[in-house]
């Protein structure tokens, strides 16, 4: 990773990683960002750079130039990153995110949601005091950890989920993502969660997020396909998670009382028939051939019918970011994937 100017090298050598100080660094805040390479990561990782911090990311099967390659299962892998980047703040949002392979894969989805995570809240709490033993509030010692969770930690039968609601996962991801929360506030206790439920945003493929892959079959006008019409959900864009994290970082190296649980969601319902059907009236598309399923699709994962979140501390404490609008936030992540690539200009100037 490379960064212009006042700010740091990494420099890689076989089996280890060196920060180098190419010039006298201006002071500023340091921030980690695991999985920068997924669709959250990258939109923090952007979200913090475009506020003066200092960003290292890291990733692993798609790492690349500009990010540090650590495999987050290897605790020594950990302690050498966090010795070496020593952040100020450290945003974890690698896992692996997708139900049904955690259903198929448990043991290595636990190994990163869980184990991972538990080693970082550690290091987190000793990370940059020479490895103090007893277990102090991160706010104050260390570096600030904050967990990226989510609603799947919830049965989705008694809706709207406030902080303090007891979490029943309904699957493996859920659970695992729970066990990721104790972990962190088990170890590092002054740490925060924040629940989020799905996510879109800016995505390399169509298929890094359950609202954009809907794009393949808004596409199909030829044959008509079934969505599910069932589940509710509050899809949310990954640039105001980003923002959000952002402001909870910021206010947390000031306020140790900021710490624990927090929600943040979008706040407009949707089944996924009713985001194809938006995604197709956003970009003047026919829709008469998506067909809404009722009935509880088969998946190897069973999901909660309403996750939906009551995001009302992070409002209270004025940490929120008013959600962008569905439509336009879904036409700026979609429209490079429209045959005309001038769609944008051409529609909407």
């Amino acid at each position: 990773m490379i960064r212009t100017g006042t700010e740091l090298r990494i420099m890689f050598s076989p089996g280890r990683v060196r920060l180098v100080q190419e010039e006298a660094v201006v002071p500023g805040l340091r921030v980690l960002v695991t999985g920068a390479t997924g669709l959250l990561g990258r939109a923090v990782c952007r979200e913090f750079q475009n506020n003066g911090w200092l960003v290292t990311g890291t990733g692993y099967r798609r790492a690349r130039p500009r990010l540090l390659r650590c495999d987050l299962t290897d605790e020594d892998a950990i302690k050498g990153l966090l010795q070496e980047c020593q952040p100020d703040v450290i945003v974890h949002c690698a896992a692996e995110r997708r139900p049904d392979v955690v259903e198929r894969h448990t043991e290595a989805a636990v190994n990163l949601n869980v184990h991972a995570t538990s080693t970082l809240a550690k290091e987190a709490v000793l990370d940059r005091h020479h490895h103090i033993t007893t277990c102090l509030c991160a706010a104050l010692c260390g570096s600030f950890f904050l967990y990226i969770s989510s609603d799947y930690v919830f049965d989705g039968r008694n809706p709207p989920y406030g902080e303090d609601d007891s979490p029943n996962p309904l699957n493996v991801y859920g659970r695992s993502k729970l066990e990721g929360e104790r972990e962190t506030m088990r170890h590092c206790p002054g740490a925060v969660v924040l629940r989020v439920p799905v996510l879109f945003g800016e995505v390399e493929s169509v298929m890094e997020s359950a609202v954009t892959s809907l794009w393949l079959k808004v596409q199909e006008v030829t044959e008509s396909c079934t969505l599910d019409h069932c589940q509710q959900r509050f899809p949310t864009d990954a640039r105001d998670v980003a923002a959000v994290c952002r402001k909870l970082s910021e206010r947390a190296r000031q306020d140790p009382s900021i710490r624990g649980i927090f929600h943040f969601s979008a706040k407009e319902q949707m089944t996924k028939y009713e985001m194809a059907v938006a995604i197709a009236q956003a970009f003047k598309l026919p829709s008469n051939h998506l067909i809404p399923l009722t009935e509880q699709p088969a998946v190897a994962a069973p999901r909660p019918i309403n996750s939906q979140l009551n995001c009302s501390r992070l409002e209270l404490l004025n940490l929120s970011v008013e959600p962008r609008p569905f439509t336009s936030a879904v036409i700026d992540c979609l429209w490079p994937f429209t045959p005309d690539k001038r769609w944008r200009q051409t529609v909407f100037h």
